[in-house]
């Protein structure tokens, strides 16, 4: 029940995000819009409710409920920039604004994108430990809790990869092929 959950969860903040940009854009109702965008939340909420329920009810701690902390997580971690992302592209093609900046590629300001989208994955780690604390300490019984244990170790096992991968950015910065240099400059955007 709870993996049928995560993929139903999963396909609703598709479909909210579709239909809130649709309503936003499309029907130019952007009240309307983002009362749907900022519906996506409840699901995660509802997962959480779900796996609280299930947990409460006697269910054994499983791979499940550690894949929902994590799914939880990530949604925190990422979910508000993929919206962000979605949106500037959305507003660019249906309502006339211009094309929403691009990530840098060069240089020390693409090694401070790429932070910033690590700090996103620690914030995911973070909260999928506490979602992980918690139901392990709502379970009460260390020989039961152990599967919940290694999801969080897999947790920042990610978020450590993630860093590790992030920090090649600063310390070998790509150069622009065009100037052979590195651009320390956030890159321009030009309106056309």
């Amino acid at each position: 029940m709870i993996v049928t959950l995560i993929i139903v969860c999963e396909i609703g903040f598709w479909v909210l995000l579709a239909a809130g940009l649709a309503v936003r854009y499309l029907l130019r109702r952007p009240r309307a819009g983002a009362a749907l965008l900022l519906c996506e939340p409840l699901l995660e909420v509802l997962l959480l409710v779900v796996t609280a329920i299930d947990l409460k009810n006697g269910a054994d701690p499983s791979w499940k409920h550690g894949l929902a902390a994590l799914y939880i997580g990530y949604t925190v971690g990422h979910g508000h920039r993929t919206v962000k992302w979605l949106d500037g592209h959305a507003a660019h093609r249906f309502g006339g604004a211009p094309p929403p900046p691009k990530p840098p590629r060069y240089g020390m300001a693409r090694a401070r994108h790429e932070g910033r989208v690590w700090l996103g994955t620690v914030t995911a780690a973070a909260v999928a430990s506490g979602l992980l604390l918690a139901a392990m300490w709502y379970v009460g019984d260390p020989s039961r809790t152990g599967s919940l244990e290694s999801w969080m170790y897999t947790a920042w096992r990610v978020a450590g990869i993630h860093g590790l991968i992030a920090l090649t950015y600063a310390v070998w910065p790509k150069k622009d092929p065009g100037t052979g240099e590195r651009s320390d400059r956030e890159p321009v955007r030009v309106d056309r």
